[in-house]
């Protein structure tokens, strides 16, 4: 039983880790492009940028699977 909660912690962990890093890198892109890519998402409904954040959260989630591996 002391298994299984070390293991869920770890995974909570991990998780936790992986939200982080999406956020802290959803802020640099926001500094790195012109104009504020939040607005452009969820105002102005611009699928260009949803689908850069979408690429980008699946390049951290393979980043992040591959460090943990």
């Amino acid at each position: 039983m002391d298994m299984i909660w070390t293991n869920v912690t770890t995974a909570a962990l991990f998780a936790g880790l992986g939200v982080l890093l999406f956020v802290v890198a959803f802020v640099i892109l926001d500094l790195l492009t012109p104009g504020k890519l939040w607005e452009e998402i969820s105002v102005k409904q611009n699928q260009s940028a949803a689908t850069l954040m979408g690429f980008v959260a699946l390049a951290l989630g393979v980043i992040i699977a591959a460090a943990i591996h």
